[in-house]
């Protein structure tokens, strides 16, 4: 009898032992499921919420955030560039309505395969564009470089460059010589300054015109970048014709060759040695491009002409000089950096060509010359363009 008894009763103790060691288990598994990171904020613990509040020790602002719940917007150490951001809201202005089912001009190709405009007379509102950027306070740079004989070129340039490019825009107009006694000291517009840069001469065009690229690039790491948000990369030997604006602005623009503009792949002149870094085969190329207008955003030239420059010495070192040097390797660059604008021959354009149809404006023209006139200093300087 006793022996039952005592058997009953090292039973039920062994009920209840297990009972307690299943509720332990039990509650501490539900612990550990409600601190897991399927539930980082609902576990009443503050030490839980700190662990897992703490995604990453770069960003204390969203560590902040996740720890306090709410954000502080008055708290200067919680500030954002989007705190900052410009409103351009436009005036009231008076307009024809545009119509969606009627484009511009039917005569040319308005926009490219990858969605950037091609800038044509009547394709856009200069009122409105100009509100916009006067709005945004932009400052334009355009870069031309006056070395040896073309530094005659640098009055003419200015002169019709203060009557037509950017009219009512802050512009610096940053001129490399390697004359800069010779550069001419003419009136300017107000917020408008002339900057001359001094560098090296050589003694080949072919090398002058490669080394634009590398001179583009560090002045605009150097100097370009703190002054301007824009720079349009021109020839020298050019005027001002007609009007040349904001229309023109984007992250990253090229202009259409005047020779090339309907010209099929087989005609460009690309550089066509697959030993060079210009290198494009004959089944590839949108447009052929000029290398005497391109530009964008500082932080976009520096990107172009820094490519540009070490494709170029690269294919130096193998004794190799692409087929139109600079504009080779510009064209290369293109194929496969697409521009966001392209400007359309209207902005670079040769009176050689003759008139065409689709030319309703001959904005930036290439001046007349005669080299031997040019070698000889004096004459050339009295020629009236």
């Amino acid at each position: 009898m006793c022996t039952d008894n005592w058997e009953k009763s090292r039973k039920k103790k062994c009920i209840i032992s297990a009972t307690v060691l299943l509720f332990l288990f039990s509650l501490i598994w539900h612990m550990n499921y409600f601190s897991s990171s399927r539930w980082p904020l609902q576990y009443p613990f503050s030490c839980t919420l700190n662990r897992y509040s703490r995604i990453d020790d770069t960003n204390s602002s969203q560590s902040n955030l996740q720890q306090e719940g709410t954000f502080q917007s008055n708290n200067p150490s919680n500030a954002s560039r989007l705190d900052h951001l410009q409103e351009v809201k436009l005036q009231r202005m008076i307009y024809d309505k545009p119509n969606a089912f009627v484009p511009q001009r039917t005569d040319v190709a308005m926009i490219t395969p990858w969605f950037a405009p091609i800038v044509w007379n009547g394709s856009y509102n200069i009122d409105i564009l100009n509100e916009q950027f006067h709005q945004k306070g932009v400052r334009i740079g355009i870069t031309v470089f006056a070395i040896k004989k073309y530094v005659v070129f640098i009055k003419t340039f200015i002169e019709t460059a203060e009557q037509f490019f950017m009219v009512g825009h802050k512009v610096n107009y940053y001129v490399f010589t390697d004359r800069p006694t010779e550069v001419p000291s003419l009136p300017l517009k107000e917020g408008r300054r002339l900057v001359v840069l001094e560098v090296p001469s050589y003694q080949r065009w072919q090398e002058v015109s490669m080394r634009r690229m590398e001179m583009i690039r560090n002045y605009s790491r150097q100097l370009f970048i703190n002054e301007v948000d824009y720079l349009a990369c021109v020839d020298v030997d050019m005027r001002f014709s007609d009007e040349v604006g904001v229309e023109i602005l984007s992250d990253v623009f090229g202009t259409l060759h005047p020779g090339f503009y309907g010209s099929s792949r087989q005609h460009f002149t690309y550089e066509r040695r697959p030993q060079s870094e210009a290198f494009i085969p004959a089944d590839e190329g949108d447009f052929y491009y000029a290398g005497g207008f391109f530009g964008g955003r500082v932080e976009e030239v520096y990107k172009l002409t820094n490519v540009c420059h070490n494709a170029m010495m690269t294919d130096k070192g193998k004794s190799i000089e692409a087929i139109w040097h600079d504009e080779s390797y510009l064209n290369k660059y293109f194929l496969y950096h697409k521009p966001t604008k392209i400007l359309s021959p209207e902005y670079l354009w040769d009176n050689g060509f003759g008139t065409r149809d689709f030319l309703k404006r001959r904005r930036f023209v290439a001046v007349p010359k005669n080299h031997n006139e040019i070698r000889n200093k004096r004459s050339y300087e009295n020629k009236t363009f």
